[in-house]
């Protein structure tokens, strides 16, 4: 008692208690953290074996564009998403400190994918020092910030460069043509958008042509998208009253050429589909001359013209032009397809109607035994080496450089029902140091950032 009164005790239970809401709040983000952090590691693992997977080109031989489509039709990765991580993936082997924060978990994928898009030995201990103290909105818009710089001190060139624009162009010695030109930027930034949107039309989403011998670098799928914003170009109605006969590509081949010849000695190991064709007249109006295989290709799909030379190559009569896929098989085709066939290929633009027993052979022109097939597919059935046939039951199978058929669909593994997808991780990763604050960040509550200073010093 004192003189105020008795006094009131009260016995103040632990937080945990008074508000188990709160506690079981604390231990969802705790384990959240610390499983994104696991994602983070396990992420880098990804991307080191996807960075092996693309150097080695392995997707070239399931007849793949890239290393992001074998991604798409293997893993179930957008387009987009895969394109990125193979991008970051052959970035992060040039960045050996990031690569060991990443393994560690202690950087997220988003931070790691923006910082790879300005990232050298020499800004990265810089841009590590951001991302560990920053959020990822930080890195994120100090890049962007960064790379706008980049672009303003672009322009003070570019009368310079609207002066020097020119364009040439040759055959070299094994009639590839070669082009040499020098742009403007706002020409530049024409053709590049063009070049863009045709790979990705191509599927390659634009990636491209690839053969035994190949290899697809990104200069090769622009070529190959250059060609298609040629054809693009010439197949589009003509504004003037020429007609569309002035702008088409002729190619010269004799029947013979056409036919396959009997099979060669086929090496062990390498696929038994590739024929020695007759004799090799083929060529291009005005051009040198193509192979026989690629005059096969060609005419799975195209305008005939028949004519008829005396032994001085005189034209002696010539028939009228018809198309060696009539339009309402075409149709036919189109509405049973949709688009190419070939296993993992998600492309609908630039397609060929591809005869699997070609017409000049005796085969015929109907549905049984016609496939669509995109550009570059129908160049790897005819001259990369892969097969496409009729199977058991008429279904259309396609085989590799050695002769094993290709699947059409694949199941993803699963995680064993008796672990929790953290204890699969941890299994995983077993030489990992991760808790709950191993991925966060170390930035202040309402702590601002100096962009100006920040991008300063990338430029320093």
């Amino acid at each position: 008692m004192t003189p105020e009164g008795p006094v009131n005790i009260t016995y103040l239970a632990p937080l945990a208690e008074r508000f188990p809401a709160h506690a079981q709040c604390e231990k969802l983000a705790a384990e959240i953290t610390e499983l994104a952090a696991y994602i983070f590691a396990a992420t880098y693992q990804l991307l080191t074996l996807i960075h092996q997977f693309d150097q080695h080109k392995h997707w070239e031989r399931l007849g793949m564009a890239s290393c992001a489509h074998w991604l798409n039709f293997r893993c179930g990765i957008g387009m987009h998403a895969a394109r990125e991580k193979v991008r970051v993936a052959n970035a992060l082997a040039e960045l050996p400190t990031m690569s060991e924060r990443f393994k560690r978990g202690e950087l997220s994928y988003s931070k790691v994918r923006a910082m790879t898009r300005i990232a050298t030995t020499d800004n990265e201990d810089y841009l590590l020092m951001i991302a560990r103290h920053g959020t990822a909105h930080h890195v994120e818009k100090l890049v962007s910030q960064y790379r706008r710089c980049v672009r303003l001190q672009d322009t003070i060139n570019a009368n310079e460069q609207h002066k020097a624009r020119e364009l040439s162009y040759h055959y070299d010695e094994n009639g590839s043509l070669v082009i040499i030109a020098k742009l403007s930027a706002e020409q530049a930034a024409v053709i590049m958008k063009a070049l863009d949107r045709a790979m990705d039309s191509l599927d390659t989403n634009a990636d491209v042509p690839a053969g035994t011998s190949e290899h697809e670098s990104f200069s090769t799928q622009r070529a190959d998208a250059l060609a298609q914003i040629a054809e693009t170009y010439l197949n589009t109605p003509p504004s003037t009253t020429s007609t569309a006969d002035r702008y088409q590509v002729v190619v010269h081949v004799t029947p013979d050429t056409l036919k396959e010849g009997p099979p060669p000695d086929v090496p062990a190991g390498t696929s038994p589909k590739r024929t020695k064709p007759s004799a090799n007249l083929s060529h291009i109006e005005h051009a040198p001359h193509i192979p026989a295989e690629t005059s096969r290709r060609i005419a799975c799909d195209c305008s005939i013209i028949k004519l008829t030379e005396d032994n001085n190559a005189q034209p002696l009569s010539i028939s009228r032009k018809s198309r060696s896929i009539p339009p309402s098989i075409n149709r036919a085709l189109r509405a049973r397809d949709q688009g190419c066939r070939f296993p993992g290929c998600t492309s609908t633009e630039f397609i060929d109607g591809h005869h699997i027993k070609h017409w000049a052979d005796g085969g015929e022109t109907s549905l049984e035994n016609l496939v669509q097939l995109c550009r570059r597919h129908h160049r790897l059935v005819h001259e990369g080496g892969f097969g496409c046939e009729r199977g058991v039951g008429g279904k259309i199978v396609f085989r590799d450089q050695r002769g094993e058929v290709l699947a059409d669909w694949y199941r993803l593994p699963s995680i064993a029902d008796e672990q929790n997808t953290l204890e699969w991780i941890e299994a995983q990763l077993p030489d990992v140091d991760i808790d709950s604050e191993t991925c966060v960040p170390l930035t202040s509550a309402g702590e601002k950032m100096d962009w100006n200073l920040a991008v300063g010093h990338l430029f320093a």
